[in-house]
């Protein structure tokens, strides 16, 4: 399975971003599909995360109510949309998916496919 984020970018406080993620390969496997992001100096940490059929979904506390995640799985994508940035949601963007179904999962060590990152960058 590889996993290929798009739609960083820099955007000022208030602004909105979508960001994309589109699974390749033996994309069968894939079930639970979430976003990570990690801060300048900071560790990995969890953003949001959603069930196999899209209906289910987790959030942090820190973006609940400000980003919305959602899946297409006719196209095998993964969305994040982030609304009324702030400076401290700079940060690199990872997608992630596992075969598993605990969507609750927050933990990095628990999906086994990752993207490559996108930057996002708000400005004060």
């Amino acid at each position: 399975v590889q996993l290929q984020a798009s739609g960083g970018g820099l955007v000022q406080t208030g602004g909105s971003l979508r960001l994309s993620c589109a699974a390749s390969g033996r994309t069968f496997r894939i079930n639970v599909m979430g976003w990570f992001r990690q801060p300048p100096g900071k560790e990995r940490e969890f953003v949001a995360a959603l069930n196999g059929s899209g209906v289910r979904k987790n959030y942090a506390d820190s973006v609940q109510g400000r980003f919305t995640i959602s899946r297409d799985n006719a196209r095998n994508t993964v969305y994040l949309q982030m609304a009324n940035l702030k400076p401290e949601d700079t940060a690199v963007y990872y997608c992630a998916a596992d075969p598993t179904s605990n969507f609750y999962n927050r933990s990095p060590g628990g999906y086994s496919y990752w993207g490559q990152g996108t930057q996002v960058t708000v400005s004060s």
